[in-house]
């Protein structure tokens, strides 16, 4: 109801906005974490399957609900943003749990979401109905893979680091087909976001997508840094 009657404001880069939702899922994965130690394995499947299941019915009805609530732009309400899209179709890979999957999603979400967490592009703050919608997409991902490393012991490979960039490169040749077809700007590949983002120190069109690309493998590396320190 708030957010009806209020003009809410873009969210802030370390406002209470933006902390209070990281600090109260990181409690959140630590308590569910500790829970799913103690259960069978079948039952820690169902819980993190379950969750999967719950992000994706979310981003479904945030998106079925704007639909026919207000003007739904195709240029730039679709799920078709990453993270957004990788929601979706998580409790496919939750159901499955084929390890090719893990090996691209856990560099995607790790990459994405992370940066996604550190520099929010929320059009309107709390308590509008997408600032839990973008909450819940990244943050949850975030937790669902540190299930799956916590609770299931997955580790990616060298080559999974390049498993994931390939299909990024996929990832990107479809965004820019549909940009193309719908005159639209999803993944960023047309403009930068409105809001801060590391994209800003990157220079402008086309020059940050050069960079953007040139980071993307020395980053998914720094990612697997740990898990192979660790092996």
């Amino acid at each position: 109801m708030i957010a009806s009657f209020v003009a809410l404001e873009r969210v802030k880069i370390l406002s209470g906005e933006h902390l209070w939702p990281i600090i109260v899922a990181l409690l959140f994965s630590i308590g569910v974490i500790r829970v799913a130690k103690k259960l069978s394995s079948e039952r820690q499947k169902l819980l993190i399957h379950v969750m999967a299941c719950l992000i994706s019915i979310g981003v479904a009805a945030f998106h079925i609900h704007k639909y026919f609530s207000s003007t739904y732009d195709f240029t730039k309400d679709l799920p078709l943003y990453l993270c957004s899209l990788v929601a979706l179709l998580m409790p496919i890979y939750t159901y499955f749990r084929s390890y090719w999957m893990f090996e691209i999603l856990l560099f995607w979400i790790i990459a994405g979401t992370l940066q996604g967490s550190l520099t929010p592009d929320i059009a309107e703050g709390f308590p509008s109905l997408d600032y839990f919608r973008y909450w819940m997409v990244h943050l949850g991902l975030l937790f669902i893979m540190c299930y799956e490393i916590t609770i299931f012991k997955r580790r990616p490979q060298f080559k999974s680091i390049f498993k994931s960039f390939g299909a990024l490169q996929l990832y990107v040749v479809l965004m820019m087909l549909i940009n193309y077809l719908l005159q639209a700007n999803y993944f960023y590949l047309n403009k930068k976001p409105k809001s801060a983002s590391l994209l800003d120190y990157f220079g402008d069109w086309p020059y940050y997508l050069i960079v953007t690309q040139l980071i993307v493998l020395p980053l998914f590396l720094l990612i697997y840094l740990p898990f192979r320190i660790k092996k």
